[in-house]
């Protein structure tokens, strides 16, 4: 057959084997990381549930709910804060510099270094409630999961220490609630400042003609503010 070309078998062995080894583990690692999602989902609905329940006595218009915004997606919203949970649906391993090498469980089968990725990000309620596109979430997490649900995670301290054994800790239900809690202290002791005012203090009559001043303006947690002593995390 013209331009038909016969694949030599040493080629067409090596693309089989790179196939079983790494789309096939990518699978895995992907199920694994999509059934953790799922329960973290679950997770997070009963608490809110179960918040719900115990806030009655202190306010009526206290906001909190749990919302499915998609199979790769969900929001948990109290109060005045948004914490916005994303699986990525893409498998990741790492770079040779990384000190996941060093460990003893990944040197014995490297098929562990490679991981799912679940980000969770910190809003205010009022930027999605406003539609305030302009505004800035941060990222306060963002956890790795392997095909045997071995775990650690990155971030800010108060979570990042709880979770970076990845040779020992399991991301079982117990684990993902601790997750979840920690998230969500963090979230509601991490304060609203106010920018500084050169940065707002400009504004042009297209931007007020265009749409209301209220989503026009960013505002953010620490918006023209550099964190002291916190990382620059990388997606």
């Amino acid at each position: 057959m013209p331009g038909h070309i016969e694949m030599e078998d040493n080629s067409h062995n090596k693309i089989l084997k790179l196939l079983e080894e790494k789309v096939l583990l990518k699978q895995e690692v992907f199920g694994s990381t999509k059934s953790v999602f799922d329960e973290l989902k679950k997770s997070l609905n009963k608490i809110a549930d179960d918040l719900k329940l115990s806030v009655k006595n202190i306010s009526k218009e206290l906001s909190i709910e749990f919302k499915d915004t998609g199979d790769y997606e969900c929001q948990f919203i109290l109060g005045d804060e948004t914490l916005v949970f994303v699986m990525h649906t893409n498998i990741f391993t790492f770079d040779n510099s990384h000190e996941i090498w060093r460990q003893k469980y990944v040197q014995q089968d490297n098929r562990r270094s490679y991981c799912g990725k679940i980000f969770i990000y910190n809003f205010l309620y009022d930027s999605f409630h406003y539609n305030r596109i302009n505004d800035v979430g941060y990222l306060i997490a963002r956890i790795f999961i392997n095909r045997e649900r071995h775990f650690f995670v990155e971030g800010k301290k108060q979570i990042e220490n709880l979770y970076n054994d990845f040779s020992t800790t399991i991301l079982d239900s117990e684990n993902i609630l601790k997750i979840i809690e920690s998230s969500i202290l963090y979230s509601l002791d991490f304060d609203l400042f106010t920018p500084p005012f050169e940065s707002i203090q400009n504004i042009s009559v297209k931007d007020i003609m265009d749409s209301s001043l209220q989503s026009r303006i960013a505002t953010g947690k620490r918006l023209g503010f550099a964190f002291e002593n916190e990382g620059k995390i990388d997606l």
